[in-house]
């Protein structure tokens, strides 16, 4: 928990809840687990990383005073099937009595998330826990709305499998703001049309649309009464993010501009977080006319592909296809390595998160939804 934070779309971290457990692929290397581990035993997390409340936590937003952006549980994940239901409910009742500020909730657990915030229960626990608690008479409130305008949604999306999944269950939950982040971006997600735009959808359809865009316009059509103003429910922010950590996965470029040009088509803001640990990297350099050959050659060793998608594919054993990744053979200096790209093929290299950077295309994309949190009406 931390008033400032490293991650690139928020301003601030708030951990009610510490440890997890995997879930998809995109879990695999979790940075929150490697911390946790290495902290194990400490007051931060006593437990390592198994699932712990932390109610003398619970209050800490209501004593920041100055509006920003706070991520939810950056170690943990809220929805847990080990977090309490009544937990949950006291959480969202700090959120209700801190309108100054906008919450920012992510989750792998999309089916709790959907059951539970749907549930005609739910507003009454947050309720009760807020008159046991005290939350918003101490903020001086008398009534919040639901769903809370100052809390964003969002569900993990590192890949088609996940996307198709989890953001059909998003949209079909109560929110003000619906995000994803794919992060880490293991693979190409093409988003259905209707997550982002009734009227691209319709344009896309040809007059019978699929068995995929009858799932996401129920779900739609489901949640259309459920945003605090009255409109209908899309994907309204997207996050998108190579992994980090010795042990990451590259993230093609590819992936990263298409959905980049997906958002801008649908004007729907994008937030490019990092390349993470690798990034793109040119095939070749050319050596320069007054350049040593020793100087040549530890210049292109510095700044080549060392890697690359090769444009070939391959199955997984849950019938996902992943694009070829491999070491490059030659030394970006030798005469056996191409001057230019080969057709299909992306180089790429380990440059570390800091070096490697968030530009893309030429560029930083930091946009956010158009909307500030207020104190409801």
């Amino acid at each position: 928990m931390s008033d400032k934070t490293g991650i690139e779309w928020t301003d601030a971290t708030w951990n009610p809840v510490t440890g997890c457990t995997k879930v998809s692929a995109g879990c695999d290397h979790c940075y929150a687990e490697t911390i946790a581990h290495r902290f194990t035993g400490s007051k931060a997390y006593p437990n390592g990383f198994q699932v712990t409340l932390r109610p003398e936590r619970l209050d800490q937003p209501l004593r920041w005073k100055r509006p920003r952006r706070i991520f939810v549980n950056s170690m943990a994940d809220l929805f847990h099937d080990d977090v309490p239901d009544e937990y949950i409910a006291q959480v969202f009742a700090v959120m209700a009595a801190a309108p100054h500020h906008t919450f920012q909730v992510l989750t792998k657990r999309h089916a709790r998330m959907r059951s539970l915030l749907n549930s005609d229960g739910f507003l009454d626990a947050v309720t009760e826990a807020d008159g046991r608690e005290g939350y918003c008479a101490t903020a001086g409130l008398t009534t919040y709305t639901w769903p809370l305008p100052n809390v964003w949604l969002g569900v993990s999306t590192e890949n088609q499998k996940w996307a198709n999944i989890r953001i059909p269950a998003l949209l079909d939950t109560p929110a003000a703001v619906r995000f994803i982040s794919a992060e880490p971006l293991i693979g190409e997600i093409g988003l259905n049309p209707l997550w982002l735009s009734p009227s691209i959808g319709c344009a896309l359809w040809n007059g019978k649309p699929t068995a995929q865009d009858k799932a996401a316009l129920n779900a739609i059509a489901r949640a259309a009464v459920k945003k605090h103003d009255g409109t209908a429910a899309f994907v309204d922010w997207v996050i998108v993010g190579g992994e980090s950590g010795q042990r990451a996965r590259p993230m093609h470029l590819q992936w990263a501009l298409s959905l980049r040009d997906q958002c801008v088509s649908a004007g729907v803001p994008f937030l490019f977080k990092q390349w993470g640990e690798w990034g793109p990297a040119p095939w070749k350099v050319q050596r320069q006319a007054d350049e040593f050959t020793l100087d040549y050659k530890a210049r292109a060793e510095a700044t080549c592909a060392t890697h690359a998608f090769t444009g070939g594919m391959y199955q997984d054993d849950d019938d996902q296809w992943h694009e070829n990744f491999m070491k490059l053979g030659h030394q970006p200096w030798s005469l056996e390595r191409d001057d230019d790209t080969p057709p299909c093929a992306q180089g790429m290299r380990k440059w570390g998160k800091k070096n490697a950077g968030r530009e893309l295309d030429g560029r930083t994309w930091d946009q956010y939804p158009d909307t500030t949190a207020a104190v409801p009406a």
